[in-house]
């Protein structure tokens, strides 16, 4: 009897082994660049996984929805991505600590946590993602006094930088960033994008020396601003991105932060570090860009409604 069951419970296990056999998994990593709580599902600007396929944007189903209540667009995440019968879906979605062991990222770390434990108020300054970004004010390297609120309507890229810096992969290769989305979105610079580096060293980069600073990245004021001002002034707009700065010996040490701000001026997503590519920073940009204003939403309802209450009228 117990050879019987024995043999039945194995034959019974074929067809879950088939089914096992017929899936593949691979470790992805990638930006996250939207979240749809309500269908379960996720889309991410993934790395290339060699072998198999090439860096790409692609959509997935979460088997585990909790996640999703905890993760937001700009995390890095990582997840086993499992293919079965023409269907690619997460399992195991965990979003990914960005590391750098760099001496300079490592520093900024550590000093950022003492800075936060001396001063717990800081904290509750950070924009959080989906929240709006306060008001402020800086100059342009055309000697503009440009306010943030004037590009509203309009998707912000906002990083921070400062011309001496001297490792190519800290401020000129978020800077680099920047002008790669200049490049890509050409045609929708100024008019859907504005592209902002905020200089966080005003003793040097200011006047001619920030002029000059923007004309290394042909920099058109119209659509690129590089805006200063006093130190307390970036200090405190700095805060709102988490961002924080110290001068060491006339260098200065600095954290890395990429921020997206959507058409209504709100935190859209904070990239910390700077291991993201362009593409996939561009990738994030065009998923801002192409969510509908609140403004267009309600005119297409207001249309909605009314056409609504027409048609009613006549029956």
């Amino acid at each position: 009897m117990n050879a019987k069951r024995a043999i039945l419970a194995a034959a019974m296990s074929i067809p879950a082994a088939i089914h096992a056999w017929g899936a593949q998994q691979h470790t992805v990593q990638g930006i996250l660049l939207k979240v749809d709580r309500s269908k379960g599902a996720i889309t991410v600007s993934c790395d290339a996984i060699p072998g198999y396929m090439e860096a790409m944007v692609m959509p997935f189903a979460v088997r585990e929805p909790e996640v999703l209540k905890t993760i937001t667009p700009g995390a890095t995440v990582r997840f086993t991505m499992v293919e079965r019968r023409h269907e690619e879906y997460a399992e195991h979605l965990q979003t990914v600590k960005v590391v750098n062991y760099e001496s300079e990222p490592t520093e900024a770390a550590r000093l950022t946590f003492l800075q936060k434990a001396m001063d717990p108020a800081a904290a509750a300054k950070e924009v959080a993602v989906g929240q709006q970004v306060p008001d402020f004010t800086l100059i342009d390297q055309a000697q503009h006094a440009t306010r943030l609120t004037q590009f509203r309507g309009k998707v912000v890229a906002l990083t921070f930088a400062y011309s001496r810096c001297p490792n190519p992969n800290y401020c000129f290769r978020l800077s680099n960033n920047l002008a790669q989305l200049s490049r890509r979105f050409h045609d929708r610079t100024g008019r859907d994008l504005i592209l902002v580096t905020i200089v966080i060293d005003p003793d040097d980069d200011q006047g001619k020396a920030l002029e000059k600073y923007a004309d290394t990245w042909k920099a058109d004021p119209a659509t690129w601003h590089f805006l200063t001002g006093k130190l307390d002034d970036i200090r405190s707009v700095a805060q709102l991105f988490g961002m924080n700065f110290w001068n060491d010996e006339g260098f200065l040490t600095h954290s890395f932060h990429t921020v997206v701000i959507d058409r209504e001026g709100r935190m859209a997503a904070n990239l910390e570090g700077n291991q993201f590519t362009a593409q996939q920073l561009g990738d994030l940009v065009q998923t801002v860009l192409r969510r509908p204003s609140q403004g267009a939403v309600a005119t297409t309802a207001k249309v909605s409604n009314a056409t609504t209450s027409g048609n009613s009228s006549h029956q």
